[in-house]
């Protein structure tokens, strides 16, 4: 995760020497740490079981504006309620700041920045709405219903949306390199297939902490035996998909990477977050074993889901490195490079 840290100051510093750092910029990198930060309390609102801390009300809890001698569950449910309200006014300002600079300066830079900030504010809308549909339907703390599984895969999928956008507004105003998707369609592929298996991962993932959650194993043995027992409720069968797909796809994750790497050797970007990217990937293979053999206390469902950000941030850096890169989709540059290559050999 330091790692992570530094590589991501770095790269942002990387291109204040390219481009002077716009205060817009710099608080575009400072929405996206926001959200993973309201992402973290989102995660320990789920594994505390807070989640009805405010019965099925919303925008209210338990019927009043603000709380009267709440329960501990009470304040983290309205506290998450707070974070995420401040969230939305917070990616309000960016979408504003980002429509100014356009506004003032018609360049390409800053119409790729509002695009991004624009997807930004829908996905923030859409997340918190959500998480209203989720209170108010009562699918929070242990209730299971049939249609809670859908609820959080939504959740999920709408949190990883989220974060793309907001590291792409950074990336953009930061002075990163516009891209398209106009890539060779060896790279659009795998770089597609490697999306397609973090979602599954993700999506595994969250049953994974919804069956645990609900249905609690005292040691190690007894949540195996209810994986495999034809008793179990689906999602424990299910749960033992997410160390499966998580092995396939990291595994995957680590090959693309090095690639990706070896492709552009002269790319000090993806050379960069590929490492990052390959680095995150083992630390978590390590800490998801070490959680689901500690039987997954708060702390560390914590770290492992912000590793799993880190892991998508890095990748989505990754991927935008790669497009940016005008050999990976104009193939006249692999093939000038090819001829280029024949030539120093003869």
């Amino acid at each position: 995760m330091l790692l992570f840290l530094r590589s991501l100051k770095f790269e942002f510093s990387k291109m204040n020497t390219e481009l002077k750092l716009s205060g817009l910029a710099k608080y575009a990198r400072f929405v996206l740490a926001y959200n993973i930060v309201v992402i973290i309390w989102g995660v320990f609102l789920r594994a505390s079981k807070s989640g009805d801390g405010c019965g099925q009300h919303w925008l209210t809890c338990h019927g009043e504006v603000i709380p009267s001698a709440p329960e501990l569950k009470t304040v983290i449910e309205f506290s998450h309620r707070i974070t995420s309200m401040l969230d939305g006014f917070v990616v309000i300002g960016l979408l504003v700041w980002a429509f100014l600079s356009w506004k003032a300066e018609k360049i390409e830079r800053n119409r790729l920045v509002l695009k991004m900030a624009i997807g930004s504010f829908v996905f923030v809308v859409v997340e918190g709405l959500l998480g209203a549909g989720l209170v108010l339907t009562g699918n929070t703390a242990e209730t299971l219903t049939a249609a809670r599984p859908f609820w959080m895969a939504g959740h999920l999928i709408t949190t990883l949306v989220l974060l793309s956008f907001l590291t792409l507004t950074a990336w953009f105003a930061g002075g990163g390199k516009p891209f398209d998707f106009k890539a060779r369609t060896k790279i659009l592929f795998l770089l597609s297939l490697a999306v397609i298996g973090i979602l599954c991962v993700g999506l595994s993932g969250s049953v994974a902490a919804l069956s645990s959650m609900i249905f609690p194993s005292e040691t190690l043995t007894e949540g195996i035996t209810k994986d495999f027992s034809a008793a179990s409720h689906t999602l424990l069968r299910l749960r033992v998909s997410h160390p499966i797909l998580s092995i396939a796809v990291g595994v995957y994750l680590v090959f693309l990477a090095g690639w990706l790497k070896g492709k552009a050797r002269e790319n000090f970007r993806v050379s960069r977050w590929a490492n990052v990217l390959t680095i995150l990937v083992l630390i978590q293979f390590a800490w998801g074993a070490l959680t689901l053999l500690t039987l997954a206390p708060i702390v560390m469902q914590i770290v492992h889901l912000v590793l799993a950000d880190a892991v998508w941030i890095a990748f989505v850096l990754l991927a935008a490195s790669v497009l940016a890169e005008e050999s990976f989709f104009n193939k006249t540059g692999f093939a000038a490079k090819a001829q280029t290559s024949l030539g120093k050999a003869r």
